[in-house]
């Protein structure tokens, strides 16, 4: 199934989540979590996001964040490349290390912010990395601690969480605490993962109800919020979306980066593996699906490959978009 385009703008609150490769280990001791979160509080410190929650697990992490002015991709980009690239180094090791591309959710603030923060707080426990909320309250490795006031974090809004316990911080902190205490019997709540409609709190009952007309959209896993928000949430996307009269044509834009590859087009539907002509797909690929908005299957007819190669060639054209970018300058 193609990859549906990421929702962001200035200001929208995300749940993101980070896995592992093939589920290994992406923190294996304190200095790569501290490495992590050291690049987390970088981005906050710098305005680029706002970081109300965090867990990291062996294996992934959460986070909870709104956007400044900076795009959320650019942001993650510089979060997990850096990353990455400094536990490859420290761990002697090679090759990819995080799951595909990241997942993010948008989310509706009422009633989710709190909802999430408690949920995301939570995950050490109930992966049974601490034994008690008494040992989440001084666990460093998520932003609870910050909240309990028991570990420092300058950058994290904890002032804007627990305002919403009392104008007090010393009640506010209990009140905040006894929320959390409430939530430990929910367990998992898959409702809380995205999937807009379909996982809302309004529960899995109305979803029968819904399946016909233009109803049938509002389960959109991007989105965790209300029927209303996700409906205003597509309406902002198809307002925002690339027009498919507006398109540059596919053809046009394989022709300007062969140009600046020094490739054939010829040679892109041949199987050619010269490094000029994967570079050329890799740029087609990136242009045509995530900034032209062309399906994956008219970009795989073009190139002569399946769409699976098209979404991975897309990836690793990312990596390298201030090139491509320059491509379709006029």
């Amino acid at each position: 199934m193609p990859r549906q385009a990421r929702l962001d703008a200035p200001g929208t609150l995300h749940h993101v989540m980070v896995r592992g490769l093939e589920r290994r280990t992406i923190f294996r001791d304190d200095i790569d979590r501290a490495d992590f979160v050291a690049r987390l509080a970088t981005l906050a410190t710098k305005g680029a996001v706002t970081v109300y929650a965090w867990a990291l697990l062996p294996n992934h992490a959460h986070l909870l964040l709104r956007t400044g002015a900076r795009p959320l991709a650019r942001s993650m980009r510089s979060l997990l490349t850096g990353y990455a690239g400094s536990f490859n180094r420290r761990h002697q090791r090679v090759g990819h290390l995080f799951q595909n591309r990241y997942k993010s959710v948008v989310v509706e603030e009422e009633p989710y912010l709190l909802e999430l923060v408690r949920y995301l707080h939570l995950n050490p426990l109930r992966a049974h990395v601490v034994a008690d909320l008494r040992t989440l309250d001084r666990y460093p490795w998520t932003g609870h601690s910050a909240l309990r006031g028991t570990v420092s974090r300058p950058w994290q809004a904890t002032r804007e969480i627990l305002s919403r316990f009392g104008p007090r911080l010393p009640h506010a902190r209990r009140a905040y605490r006894d929320f959390v205490a409430a939530g430990i019997p929910q367990g998992h709540r898959p409702e809380l993962q995205g999937g807009g409609l379909f996982r809302s709190l309004e529960g899995w009952g109305v979803v029968a109800a819904l399946r016909r007309g233009r109803e049938a959209y509002q389960g959109d896993e991007r989105i965790l919020g209300s029927p209303a928000f996700v409906e205003e949430m597509h309406r902002d996307l198809q307002a925002t979306s690339p027009s498919p009269a507006r398109r540059r044509p596919l053809a046009d834009l394989i022709a300007r980066v062969c140009v600046a590859t020094g490739s054939q087009p010829s040679a892109l539907r041949q199987g050619s593996r010269r490094q000029t002509v994967a570079r050329a797909r890799e740029g087609i690929a990136y242009l045509a699906l995530g900034v032209e908005g062309y399906s994956g299957r008219a970009v795989a007819e073009a190139l002569g490959v399946r769409p699976p190669s098209v979404y991975k060639a897309a990836e690793r054209g990312r990596a390298a978009h201030t090139r491509w970018d320059r491509v379709l300058a006029p």
